[in-house]
């Protein structure tokens, strides 16, 4: 679509299906068939019957079932199916209609979105715009302290125009706003919960302690019950307003031994395995009835300094660590060429992205220089977390050896998942292994959370940075409505993250899922969310 460079409400509303195209990626593979778009089962699918119940294996469980309170992908995976969003992803990273049948810009700062009817929660509650604007404020409530209130701060008002209209006013233009409506932190929860929820919190529970015992959402799937540390079930949504899902239910099933979830494969006591080592790719495509479902990301995978700590206070010594580790060896030997090299912290495939931008490049003599200058000519002892997924273990360990070599000292904590995210949200490391993705398919979504100043922990800023300027471009790019301007001020931030150094970016994964051929009609996007609404099983 041509932009007119003569009206700025103009540009705004071409902006609405520019963003809808911004993060393509490639269909999923023959092992990640995406439904048709009468949600029929196809050629595939013939032999196979409704019902069932799948069994996905998982590394870790979900840390919360409110989507307003968690910011994890574990969590995320569960509760995509409890709840509906406005606005959604089809397997493209396309957005298409969801709760909301259409949206428009009404002016700068003035969207407004039309609402389905005839929408009901599992408690048999009624959808509309109150219960819009209920979610939306509590999202954005301090009280609540919602780690995803950066998608939608920039939001001011919320109006009810009437039953089934509502507007969203912004402080700035904020042309990404269908795509962040489109995050499942914009999950719909029943209103019912919501009040019951802070009924609670004013008997002294905490935010989302009501929500997490009994998720109530729109959803295809219902909340089941859940056994901490086990697994979460869901039961198929039989009232959904929608097509309705062709799984009786579905298990997440908490296994952290990687092992051990390719076993379950194998004697069919689970039937996908989340995440599949690259190390058990081999295995998996040599066990007659199962396959490996592979899925291009806009996920980054990363090492991550604490900038309010020393010696990591210091640039060139986060410069240094970056140079002595050489992330195309992490690529090639510990996840098997799965993924392509990070030179930032957003892929390729991601609105913002620079392709002239460089790196700083691995070169460990120089590193040694950088730590001399910065006052550590001998190096210095620190610790580098992980949680106990098994690539990141390695990387921990393949980072251990190369920093020997310039002199540092690192040992390696493997923390459990919960303990991880509070730990490294509180400051309470030196090093750690994570991953970030952009699910908005958006730069505003890969790096504002991760690395402005206001989002500290919790949010997304685990390294602690803190740099004026860089907020202030960061605060730049969200408000200004120029795709053109955007993309120069997004390769400006850039320059400025590999000079400070806030981490190591080590690679854009190819997600993995070892699968049972009896699964059918199963995907994966680009975001790492299984979507399971049109799965069935052999019998």
């Amino acid at each position: 679509m041509k932009i007119s460079k003569n009206s700025l409400f103009a540009m705004i509303l071409g902006l609405v299906l520019a963003f809808t195209l911004v993060a393509c990626a490639s269909e999923p593979d023959e092992g990640a068939q995406a439904p048709d778009e009468e949600g029929t089962q196809d050629e595939a699918t013939e032999g196979t019957a409704e019902g069932g119940e799948l069994v996905i294996a998982l590394l870790s469980d979900a840390r919360a079932l409110d989507p307003h309170g968690s910011n994890d992908t574990p969590s995320s995976n569960v509760y995509y199916n409890i709840y509906e969003s406005l606005v959604k992803y089809n397997e493209n990273m396309e957005l298409e209609p969801g709760l909301a049948e259409s949206w428009d810009a009404i002016d700068e700062t003035t969207w407004e979105f039309k609402l389905r009817e005839g929408v009901t929660f599992h408690d048999g509650s009624e959808f509309n715009a109150d219960v819009v604007k209920a979610n939306i404020d509590r999202v954005l409530d301090p009280a609540i302290a919602s780690p995803r209130s950066f998608l939608f701060d920039m939001i001011s008002e919320v109006n009810v125009i009437d039953p089934y209209t509502v507007q969203f006013v912004t402080e700035y233009p904020f042309a990404p706003l269908p795509a962040h409506l489109a995050h499942n932190g914009g999950g719909m929860i029943s209103p019912e919960l919501i009040a019951a929820d802070y009924e609670a919190m004013e008997a002294g529970e905490e935010p989302g302690s009501v929500i997490n015992n009994g998720p109530i959402g729109t959803g295809f799937f219902k909340f089941d019950s859940w056994n901490p540390g086990t697994e979460i079930r869901l039961v198929r949504n039989d009232d959904y307003w929608g097509e309705p899902a062709k799984l009786d239910s579905v298990v997440f099933k908490v296994v952290p031994e990687d092992l051990t979830r390719i076993s379950e494969l194998e004697t069919g006591a689970s039937h996908v395995s989340e995440p599949l080592s690259p190390a058990d790719v081999q295995r998996v495509e040599s066990t007659n009835g199962l396959h490996v479902n592979r899925q291009p990301s806009v996920a980054l995978t990363y090492i991550g300094f604490n900038a309010e700590k020393e010696p990591f206070d210091n640039k060139l010594v986060r410069q240094a660590i970056s140079m002595a580790i050489d992330k195309d060896s992490i690529i090639q030997g510990i996840y098997d060429g799965a993924g392509v090299p990070a030179i930032g912290p957003i892929a390729p495939d991601v609105f913002g992205y620079d392709e002239n931008a460089t790196g700083l490049e691995y070169n460990p003599e120089r590193a040694k220089e950088l730590l001399a200058e910065a006052g550590y000519p001998d190096g210095f002892s620190t610790t580098l977390w992980t949680n106990d997924d098994r690539e990141r273990m390695d990387i921990a360990t393949f980072t251990q050896a190369a920093l020997a070599e310039i002199g540092v000292h690192a040992e390696i904590e493997v923390v459990e998942w919960g303990a991880y995210l509070d730990q490294t949200a509180s400051g309470a490391h030196d090093m750690f292994v994570l991953g970030w993705t952009t699910v908005t398919g958006d730069g505003d979504y890969g790096m504002y959370p991760l690395f402005h100043s206001s989002n500290f922990g919790e949010p997304g800023n685990r390294t602690f940075l803190s740099n004026p300027e860089l907020d202030d471009l960061l605060e730049q790019a969200r408000q200004n409505p120029d795709p053109d301007e955007r993309l120069e001020l997004y390769s400006q931030i850039q320059e400025i993250l590999v000079d400070e150094a806030p981490m190591l970016y080590i690679h854009h994964q190819e997600y993995l899922l070892g699968v049972s051929d009896k699964v059918k009609n199963l995907w994966q996007d680009p975001t790492r969310i299984i979507r399971l609404q049109d799965v069935v099983l052999e019998q």
